[in-house]
């Protein structure tokens, strides 16, 4: 498994144990996304994902040394790879207790370890945006991704404040305009989750 590492883009995905769902309504996708900003945003910098019944896409860059340091000093921890993935492993119990709670359920939600890929190409990056976004299209969930609530897309192309980090998002596909175009193509990527 690649360590995870500061200042380094990230494609994190994981899907539910067997042929389960990870989320059965809408109370269940809010409360992954205050759960991600409880234990993630602090660490990462977001510029797409997408949550689907039965998996999820992030495209993440963990944040500076300084800030992680700081982080990890307050946490009493040593190592910062190690301090990332516990981050990450918080977030998915944390997630895991109140779903197995509200189903009545026992046991490992996602598989284990969750997926990393590290991004080192700006065209790779800007691919898997679009991937990401056009997931729910693909799985027949909705026919343009600006329907589907719980991905980025939205938050991308609105004017409301959020944490995506948008304008660099937009940058790579040069404007807004572009990015609307693309996203009305098919995507090139395929067989990543």
């Amino acid at each position: 498994m690649i360590p995870l590492e500061t200042n380094k883009h990230y494609h994190i995905y994981n899907r539910a144990n067997g042929n389960e769902k990870i989320f059965l309504n809408d109370d269940n996708y809010l409360f992954f996304l205050s759960k991600y900003k409880k234990h993630i945003d602090p660490i990462c910098d977001t510029f797409s994902y997408c949550l689907m019944p039965n998996h999820f896409h992030l495209l993440i860059r963990f944040k500076d040394d300084f800030l992680i340091e700081q982080l990890m000093n307050f946490n009493n921890k040593n190592d910062i790879s190690t301090f990332l993935s516990k981050q990450f492993s918080n977030f998915f119990s944390s997630y895991t207790q109140a779903f197995n709670k509200q189903q009545n359920r026992k046991g490992s939600l996602f598989m284990k370890p969750f997926k990393r890929k590290e991004i080192k190409d700006e065209v790779y990056l800007k691919k898997l945006i679009h991937y990401i976004h056009l997931n729910p299209v693909g799985a027949g969930l909705c026919s343009k991704p600006n329907l589907w609530k719980y991905s980025s897309f939205n938050a991308i192309v609105s004017d409301k404040r959020t944490n995506i980090l948008k304008s660099d998002v937009i940058n790579y596909f040069d404007d807004l305009e572009n990015f609307h175009f693309i996203h009305t193509q098919p995507t090139k990527l395929s067989g990543i989750e």
